[in-house]
């Protein structure tokens, strides 16, 4: 049962010029280190993703692993890691993505998502909207269907939903 009440962005840490001078990156650490908060969001997650017949979710290296993995087990489903390439072990497919400082590549296994399978697609931050694209180009390429995208923290004035149009989006936190 979640908390409406609790406010979560009361435990995410703004630090100012991080990875680059003019970026104000969003914390979660704090937010994660908080037992009463990091549950708060894992059952919000689980609470949206609960209706969906979720399969599997897919989660990006790195902070996307962590509550990625717990949702997946709240909802009774498989947990997919979508990784920096050379990173997973057997064969892959790519995706590439421009980030609001740079631009990368995510791949995922090949046989991580079976035709038809119902796909939560989750990531800590909804920025640019470049990395949640590549993802859901990585389900819709293994033939998953995407039933629903999620973040921890939307950066509203980036515009990453532009990239998302179409798609359910569900942010616990928007700035």
């Amino acid at each position: 049962m979640t908390d409406a009440g609790f406010d979560l962005a009361a435990h995410v840490r703004d630090i100012p010029d991080f990875p680059k001078e003019g970026i104000l990156f969003r914390d979660i650490m704090p937010l994660l280190q908080e037992p009463r908060a990091l549950r708060e969001a894992v059952d919000r997650l689980v609470e949206y993703g609960a209706d969906k017949h979720v399969d599997v979710v897919m989660g990006a290296e790195a902070r996307g692993f962590i509550l990625g993995a717990a949702v997946a087990y709240g909802l009774g489903a498989g947990f997919v890691c979508a990784r920096k390439p050379g990173k997973l072990p057997h064969e892959t497919v790519a995706a590439e993505y421009a980030l609001e400082y740079g631009n990368n590549t995510l791949e995922v296994h090949r046989d991580a998502i079976k035709p038809g399978q119902n796909v939560l697609v989750h990531d800590d931050l909804l920025a640019t909207g470049g990395t949640a694209r590549a993802k859901v180009d990585l389900v819709e390429k293994l033939g998953g269907k995407v039933v629903g995208v999620s973040f921890i923290i939307e950066l509203s004035a980036l515009r990453g939903r532009d990239k998302l149009s179409g798609y359910d989006i569900f942010s616990l936190i928007t700035y």
